[in-house]
C-alpha cells in the first residue's frame, strides 16, 4: 500500500510540473489559455457587468477574466502594453516587469496604479492608468491612458519604498493611497480627485513590521542587503461596517518553498488611523492580528492580499499562495470573509 501511495504521488507531481509547464510556453507564446488553477502573482480583482476581472504582477501587468472564479482565462495581451518611457527614466534597470497592481472604480473610470522598481531596491515609482471599461472584447471604449508618475522613491534619499499601491475612497469621497514594502514600512497619502497626491500633503507611516526600537533584533533580511529587517509590504485597505480594515503582509515572499509569508489585519474608525490590532496594539508598532498563513499542507505561505465586494454582497479576500503540490509556485487563493460579531474578518475554509 505504501509503495501505491508513493506511485501515486509521483504520478501527481508529474502531472503538476506539466501543467506548469504548460501554463508558461502557452504564456510564452502569447496564447489565451484557460486554467481552474491560475498562476499569479500579488492579485487584486475587479467586478463589472458579469465579469470578475484579475490582475497580477507581469510584463505590462497579467490580466485573467472569469464568470465564476472558478475557471479563468489567462489572456496573453498585457492590461498596460508598451511601457511609457518615464517608468525607464525613473528606475534604472526596469524593463516592463510590472508588479503588483490596484484597481478601483472612481468618478466613472477604472484606475489603475502599479510598480515599477528592481528587486531589493528602492529607487521605485507607483504609475498611474486609467480606463472607461475592463471590457476587454470592447475596442471603442477599452484602453488604459497613462497619467505619469502617482509617487516615486529613490536611494538614499526616502525612507520608503513607492511600490505595493492600494487605493481606498474613504466616507466622504475623498480618495487616499497606501503603499510601502520594507524600509520605514507602509505609508499613506491623502489623493486628489486627479488621483496624484494632494498639495501640500506627505506621506507618514501606518505600519511597520516591528516597532522602530526593535529593527535591530528583528530577523535578518535573507532577500537584500539593502531593504532593511522591517519585514512588511502590500498593505490593502478595506472599508467595512463602521470600520477600515488594513491588511499587510509580513516576512518574505518569492522565495518558493522557502517563502514564509503571512497577512495581518488591524483596523481604524478612520482612513489615517491609528490601526490597532485585537489586541489593541497599533501596526505602526509592529501590531497585527494573523488572517492567513502557510498550513503546510496545501500552502507553503500565503500573502499580498486584496479584497472586493462581490455582488451577491459577501466580501473576498484573494492573495498568492506558494503551493505545495506545485511545488512552491505562487497560485490564487480565494476566500470568503466571514465576519464576527465583534467586527473582525476571518476567512472561510475553501
Amino acid at each position: 500500500m505504501k509503495h501505491f501511495t508513493l506511485i501515486l504521488l509521483l504520478i501527481a507531481a508529474v502531472v503538476s510540473a506539466a501543467a506548469q509547464e504548460g501554463q508558461r510556453r502557452r504564456w510564452q507564446r502569447r496564447e489565451a489559455f484557460v486554467t481552474d488553477t491560475p498562476m499569479v502573482h500579488d492579485p487584486v480583482m475587479a467586478y463589472e457587468n458579469g465579469t470578475y476581472y484579475a490582475y497580477s504582477t507581469g510584463m505590462g501587468v497579467q490580466v485573467m477574466t472569469s464568470t465564476d472564479r472558478r475557471s479563468w482565462t489567462v489572456h496573453p495581451r498585457p492590461a498596460l502594453g508598451r511601457m511609457p518611457e518615464w517608468t525607464h527614466d525613473s528606475v534604472p534597470g526596469f524593463r516592463g516587469h510590472t508588479w503588483a497592481p490596484d484597481i478601483i472604480h472612481y468618478r466613472n473610470r477604472w484606475w489603475m496604479a502599479y510598480s515599477c522598481s528592481t528587486f531589493g531596491r528602492n529607487t521605485s515609482a507607483i504609475g498611474l492608468a486609467s480606463s472607461p471599461t475592463l471590457d476587454l472584447t470592447d475596442s471603442l471604449h477599452y484602453r488604459w491612458t497613462d497619467h505619469g508618475c502617482i509617487v516615486a522613491s529613490r536611494e538614499r534619499r526616502d525612507a520608503w519604498n513607492a511600490i505595493d499601491p492600494a487605493f481606498i475612497i474613504d466616507e466622504q469621497g475623498q480618495p487616499w493611497l497606501s503603499w510601502g514594502s520594507f524600509w520605514d514600512g507602509i505609508q499613506l497619502v491623502r489623493l486628489d480627485t486627479t488621483m496624484h497626491i494632494a498639495a501640500g500633503c506627505t506621506p507618514r507611516t501606518i505600519a511597520r513590521r516591528v516597532a522602530l526600537r526593535d529593527t535591530l533584533r528583528a530577523e535578518p533580511n535573507p532577500t537584500s542587503k539593502f531593504a532593511g529587517r522591517n519585514a512588511i509590504e502590500a498593505p490593502f485597505i478595506l472599508r467595512h461596517g463602521d470600520y477600515y480594515y488594513l491588511f499587510v503582509s509580513h516576512d518574505y515572499c518569492c522565495r518558493g518553498m522557502k517563502s514564509n509569508y503571512k497577512v495581518v489585519v488591524g483596523r481604524s474608525h478612520t482612513v489615517e488611523g491609528p490601526y490597532l490590532d485585537r489586541s489593541g496594539r497599533d501596526m505602526a508598532e509592529g501590531g497585527g492580528t494573523l488572517i492567513i498563513e502557510g498550513d503546510k499542507k496545501e500552502f507553503e505561505a500565503a500573502g499580498h492580499s486584496a479584497a472586493c465586494h462581490l455582488p451577491d454582497g459577501r466580501d473576498l479576500f484573494i492573495c498568492h499562495g506558494y503551493s505545495i503540490p506545485h511545488h512552491g509556485q505562487s497560485i490564487l487563493v480565494q476566500r470568503i470573509i466571514r465576519w464576527t460579531p465583534d467586527g473582525w474578518p476571518e476567512l472561510e475554509k475553501k
